[in-house]
Order: C-alpha cells, then structure tokens, then sequence
C-alpha cells in the first residue's frame, strides 16, 4: 500500500500512522496494490482530511471535517469503506448476472428446446383501490401496460381492466362471487 500525507505542520508520526492503520481497514478489500492520498489541513476550527484511493482504475474520495483530525480520518475510512463494499457487490451482482446468462445461454442451446407452458417471469406491484373509470385513466397514462389489477372501491373486489385488441376501448374482468 502506497500512501502519501500531504499537510502543512499537521502531519506527524503519530498521524502517519494512525492512517496507516485505518487504510488496513480498506486493503482488505482489494487484492490489488493500493495507492492512497491524504491530504489534512486545518479550516478555522476544524481539521479536514480528504482521502483519496486509487485502485484497478477506480477513484473512491471521502472528505469531512471535524474538530479532531482523528475523527475526521474515520469518517473518511467509514465513508470509503461504504462506497467500496457498494461498487463490489455490485460489480459481484454483475458478474453473477452475466454468469447466469452465459450458462442460461449454454444449457439452452446445448439441449436445443424450447420452454413452453412454464411461468418465466413473475412481476410484484401494489394492488390500489379505485372506481373502474380511475382505472382505465391510469392504463391510459401507461401505453406500454396491456392490464392494470386494482380493488374496486364500489365491490371491494379485485377487477382487472385491460385494453382490448383495438386500442381504443377496454375490457373488465370481475369476479361474480
């Protein structure tokens, strides 16, 4: 790990390395060489730190201030430590995303088949109670929804209102019982 303090008069050994220390918090997470700048001054009352990590083409930056440089330095780490475990599960959600469409892709052109009469794809929303009328208005706002589920304020039963075939009108779908 590469650091570099850069402060006028606010940088001494114990400083060094009490950063040194809290940047281990931060290699942990990377295999890589890292190669970090803190840069620490002093406006008015309160002590600034701004630490900058640059690894694999990445730039992670956490800049706060406090009245103790000490204090100042943890924020940073705590801030950098949160955007770097956020960009690696990320990154991971990625990669385990690619990796499932790349063995999806596989196992359906090795088997040759094609998949009928299964559910591919399931869709959560909230269910709002509305008259009919509201319902067509908020489908009409939508073009690219073929449907709308809803509770009907006047039965308090769930309805669905679709478009029919023609673009124009709609079609209601209620329970009897």
């Amino acid at each position: 790990m590469n650091i570099k303090i850069i402060g006028k008069e606010l940088t001494t050994d114990s400083i060094k390395a009490y950063i040194e220390k809290k940047c281990e918090r931060i290699s942990k997470y990377f295999e890589t060489e890292l190669d970090v700048q803190v840069t620490i001054k002093t406006e008015g009352i309160n002590q600034v730190a701004e630490i900058r990590i640059y690894v694999d083409g990445e730039i992670y930056i956490a800049v706060t201030e406090s009245k103790d440089l000490y204090a100042s330095i943890d924020k940073d780490i705590d801030i950098l430590e949160g955007q770097i475990r956020k960009m690696k599960t990320k990154k991971d959600k990625q990669n385990m995303n690619e990796t499932i469409r790349i063995k999806e892709s596989v196992s359906i052109d090795s088997n040759n088949y094609k998949v009928e009469k299964e559910i591919l794809k399931t869709i959560y929303y909230d269910i709002k109670p509305m008259t009919p009328e509201d319902a067509k208005l908020v489908l009409s706002e939508k073009p690219q929804n073929l449907f709308l589920t809803f509770i009907n304020l006047e039965t308090g039963k769930v309805n669905v209102i679709f478009k029919l075939k023609d673009g124009k009108n709609y079609g209601l779908v209620e329970p009897e019982a």
